[in-house]
């Protein structure tokens, strides 16, 4: 039997899901952390120490990259690098997870795809910044300030006019703007969309109804399926500018009708999509690993 390592540190009820939909192809799994690897270049040939396996796998599946120091996590992701350049298939790959933890790089890259997302600006002046968003404010327009690194809505925040300007060194900010011109979807009526996608091609989706305008399940929105044309194209577009495996692809709807990207995610969960959708995600995830 074929085993394969599964990285993450909390496996929890995505990690039981995937244990159950690999077990259908005859594949164990063994729950790892990046941060319990090793680099080996003290033989003639480079080893990664995976524990829990006595030899390299062909095979790895990426759930987490624990958070750390600026060398832990670049130590973290060139073991992904490594491990795919010594024949290892890696999903998400080191390359794709970088590309998608990082919102500038997402928003550049999905920028350049000609896919449309919310202006956005990336700087460390506060100069510079109190101009864009006094200039924005005054042409009525409200601005997000996102963590470059971040999920599930943590350390968002929206400015309004009257707001106060946010400090560099805020724990949201951490010495680095990241500003997005905010997309209303509807005050009160706040919306926005997840479509899970496998290999470029969207298998499930959502609407999520936010108790507020940031509208992630972890945050208490409800969920109902969605079968938007619209919605599910531009998520296998965005899928394919980031040249990625799977991923979980953010959009909303202004009130004009148009939609934009907000963020494509490298390591997506999906327990609340698994609630309304028939689709069986995990399986999915599975066949991917295989085919």
């Amino acid at each position: 039997m074929q085993i394969i390592p599964i990285f993450t540190d909390d496996p929890g009820w995505h990690g039981t899901k995937l244990t159950s939909a690999l077990a259908q192809h005859n594949i164990q799994t063994v729950f790892v952390s990046l941060k319990d690897c090793t680099i080996d270049l003290s033989g003639t040939q480079a080893k990664i120490h995976i524990p829990g396996m006595s030899q390299q796998p062909k095979k790895a599946f990426v759930r987490g990259v624990p958070g750390g120091t600026l060398q832990q996590v670049i130590a973290r992701l060139d073991i992904l690098h490594m491990m795919q350049m010594m024949g290892v298939q890696v999903v998400n790959s080191g390359r794709a997870i970088e590309r998608t933890v990082d919102k500038a790089m997402t928003s550049f890259l999905l920028h350049q795809a000609g896919i449309p997302t919310p202006a956005t600006w990336v700087l460390e002046s506060r100069q510079q910044a109190h101009h864009i968003i006094v200039n924005e404010l005054q042409q009525g327009n409200a601005i997000v300030i996102k963590p470059l690194f971040g999920s599930q809505g943590n350390g968002v925040r929206k400015i309004e006019k009257g707001d106060a300007m946010p400090l560099p060194m805020d724990s949201y900010v951490d010495g680095l703007f990241y500003l997005q011109r905010y997309i209303n979807s509807g005050e009160g009526e706040w919306h926005d969309y997840r479509v899970f996608v496998v290999a470029h091609k969207a298998i499930a989706a959502m609407t999520r109804h936010g108790m507020q305008w940031v509208n992630n399940v972890a945050l208490g929105a409800r969920c109902e399926p969605c079968y938007q044309p619209e919605v599910i194209a531009l998520a296998e577009a965005a899928s394919k500018a980031l040249d990625i495996d799977y991923c979980g692809v953010d959009i909303i709807q202004a009130k004009s009708g148009q939609y934009y990207v907000l963020e494509v995610n490298g390591i997506p969960a999906w327990k609340g999509l698994q609630g309304v959708s028939e689709v069986n995600v995990a399986q999915r995830l599975a066949d991917l690993l295989v085919d």
